[in-house]
């Protein structure tokens, strides 16, 4: 039979969460960073075909 956990102080959890969050942002930030730099045309990461209009 499984015994009652013992409560996870507010500290802790609010450490887990800031980190939490903090993954999120980072990860927002890289493909906002990604996007803007596809955009200009400046990624060194990313080979992107440009398409050629005719005029």
């Amino acid at each position: 039979m499984a015994a009652p956990k013992k409560r996870t102080s507010i500290s802790k959890k609010r450490i887990r969460k800031t980190i939490w969050k903090e993954k999120g942002y980072w990860a927002a930030w890289k493909a906002f960073s990604l996007g803007k730099s596809l955009s200009t045309g400046t990624s060194k990461s990313f080979f992107v075909q440009q398409i050629q209009t005719l005029e």
